[in-house]
């Protein structure tokens, strides 16, 4: 895919990614998904409240991608340059308008590849992010069509047996998550100190 610098603006670019996952160049957002997409990044976020519900979101029903679809709570692309941590909180200040404490990344190397009903192509390296929100979520309709906080062991169970009811994404991070303990708590236990921002 050709970059055209003419035309469109850095914030509105992903980074490319090679087979090795190094960057290779950027293409534009809204038309990087298609049916051939090329390995570009991205990244999840996994939201909690204090008593560690998880919030989760359904895609606004035109969204290009996977609309309708109920999903963990904030996906996003970083833009080119664009340290992963910061994009996150951007792209949850934008979508969510939420503020974020213990931002912390819990599955560094998560990939992966899904193809839509209409034949769309989701192919991302997408990093997997936890933290805490401060308060309840105001979404941006174009982006977020409903809301709500569910306790993470039914999150998981629904992953487990309905994993048509949500983001393919969504399921396969959930089944790359340890069974062991909640994810912000393991995330946590590993930082010096107890918070990471």
């Amino acid at each position: 895919m050709s970059r055209d610098t003419a035309s469109v603006p850095p914030a509105d670019e992903v980074v490319l990614l090679d087979a090795e996952r190094r960057p290779c160049g950027t293409a534009p957002r809204i038309a990087v998904h298609g049916l051939d997409t090329p390995l570009h990044l991205a990244f999840s976020s996994y939201l909690f409240d204090p008593s560690g519900r998880l919030l989760v979101t359904r895609r606004a029903l035109d969204k290009r991608t996977w609309p309708g679809v109920w999903t963990n709570s904030c996906c996003g692309h970083p833009r080119p340059g664009e340290d992963l941590a910061r994009a996150v909180e951007r792209r949850v200040g934008q979508e969510l308008r939420l503020e974020l404490t213990d931002l912390h990344c819990a599955l560094p190397d998560f990939a992966y590849r899904a193809t839509a009903a209409d034949g769309l192509v989701e192919n991302e390296v997408c990093p997997v992010y936890v933290a805490r929100a401060l308060g309840d979520p105001d979404p941006d309709p174009a982006e977020v069509v409903e809301w709500r906080w569910v306790e993470w062991d039914d999150y998981r169970r629904v992953a487990a047996a309905a994993p048509w009811a949500l983001s393919p994404w969504s399921v396969d991070q959930m089944a790359a998550f340890s069974a062991a303990a909640h994810p912000l708590t393991a995330a946590l236990s590993l930082v010096s100190g107890g918070t990471h921002t």
